[in-house]
């Protein structure tokens, strides 16, 4: 699996290119603000960008800023023509730009296809369904990249939680425990009714409701997104990689790891958290203290 690092900060990437621990970068606008941001809006963004590929030793997923297929177009030949010869440049579309749910909503499709037939790889950004990821994949993108922690974020809103007072963006979301959850929501509906055939539970609309709720159209969880994404691609033969985004702790990029998805993408806080243990801490200060004097010398040489 390979890792890639979800920024648009150059300290953040040169840190993790040193380590050795990185083999690509995805960027968006919103990771772009927060590193010019960061530099109080003192920035020459076409150098900055250079100075990003320059860093990385593979892809670097560039964003497109329309929603339009004609700009779209116009936006990722730039981008590719400019860059490229700093590095590796992949143009992130999005599978579906509409705004509204109403209008253009085939223009990331029909850009990611424009794009494949003239060789500027297209990383099939926003996925949120395994549909999406389909026509993606049919469409051309070199990668695919459904968001995990996003969906996981949406089933928890469904059932009135909310980021910031239920739950952290960093918090693992336990799937495991919703799907008990479930279970028991299921029963306690059907306790309060007279119910005699398998007929009537399934066309129970208490029932339903208490079951759309904790999923998204059958999928539990991001890390269900992705697992269903990746054994789909495999059934068929898709060369579009999945690289799983929006990625929020570290257990779940074991997950991913399990699951065998192509590359996952993280933050750089994830990075840390993937390295640090209680008892890693624990051990190393042991070892260092229980050093005794005659192998001490040894090094002093």
């Amino acid at each position: 699996m390979k890792i890639f690092l979800d920024t648009a900060d150059i300290d953040e990437i040169s840190f993790a290119v040193s380590a050795g621990v990185i083999d690509g970068v995805t960027t968006n606008p919103s990771l772009i603000k927060q590193a010019v941001e960061k530099r109080s809006g003192s920035v020459n963004m076409e150098e900055y960008i250079e100075k990003i590929l320059e860093l990385t030793p593979g892809p670097v997923s560039l964003e497109v800023i329309s929603v339009e297929f004609e700009k779209m177009v116009e936006e990722a030949r730039l981008l590719h023509s400019r860059f490229r010869k700093h590095g590796n440049v992949v143009i992130k579309i999005p599978v579906c730009s509409s705004l509204d749910g109403v209008n253009n909503l085939y223009d990331g499709l029909k850009t990611i296809r424009k794009l494949a037939g003239e060789s500027i790889p297209v990383n099939a950004t926003l996925v949120m369904s395994p549909e999406q990821a389909i026509l993606a994949a049919k469409a051309g993108a070199m990668y695919v990249s459904p968001f995990a922690g996003r969906i996981d974020d949406y089933i928890r809103d469904k059932i009135g939680m909310r980021r910031g007072r239920d739950y952290q963006k960093s918090e693992y979301y336990n799937f495991n425990l919703m799907k008990n959850v479930e279970s028991l929501m299921i029963e306690k509906t059907l306790s309060s009714k007279n119910i005699s055939s398998p007929k009537e539970v399934y066309l129970d609309n208490e029932v339903k409701d208490a079951v759309s709720k904790l999923n998204d159209n059958g999928i539990s969880s991001g890390v269900e997104l992705v697992k269903s994404i990746v054994t789909i691609f495999r059934n068929y033969g898709f060369k579009s990689q999945v690289i799983a985004s929006s990625i929020r702790n570290a257990r779940q990029v074991r997950e991913m790891a399990e699951i065998g998805v192509d590359i996952v993408t993280v933050p750089f806080y994830v990075l840390k958290e993937m390295l640090t243990h209680s008892k890693t801490i624990e051990g190393i200060n042991d070892f260092v203290k229980d050093v005794v004097e005659p192998y001490r010398k040894i090094f002093a040489r």
